[in-house]
């Protein structure tokens, strides 16, 4: 069973053999929702609680809501 590293608490955590790039599992140690973000090898990131990864949201903090051009 391959397995990775929790990015939250850097225990070992078992994935499906199967995995495929997207999926969702949990540090069974700390409970942190995790995210497989790399196959090769095996690589996981913590998932906020809004469901998007961490690395791969939208930094709305550039834009200027007030100006009046949006």
């Amino acid at each position: 069973m391959p397995t990775s590293i929790c990015p939250e608490c850097s225990e070992e955590v078992y994935v499906d053999a199967e995995v495929e790039q997207g999926d969702q599992t949990v540090c069974e140690e700390c409970g942190s929702s995790l995210v497989v973000v790399g196959l090769d090898p095996i690589e996981l990131d913590l998932r906020d609680e809004e469901g998007y990864e961490q690395n791969d949201r939208d930094d709305f903090d550039s834009y200027d809501f007030d100006d009046d051009r949006y």
